[in-house]
């Protein structure tokens, strides 16, 4: 069986998810978390960060 490595971007995304999720968000616009591009993420994440 072969293993199929994700890239960086992948793995960083899946983080983010998680993260969400951990704080109890499964939704951002209406739109399911892994409907979301990395892009959307990492603007979503950037600015609840800085609200902080």
């Amino acid at each position: 069986m072969m293993m199929i490595k994700e890239s960086q971007t992948e793995q960083k995304r899946d983080g983010i998810i998680e993260e969400f999720v951990n704080k109890g968000v499964y939704k951002i616009d209406g739109r399911q978390l892994y409907e979301l591009n990395f892009y959307e993420l990492m603007k979503e994440y950037t600015t609840e960060e800085e609200s902080k």
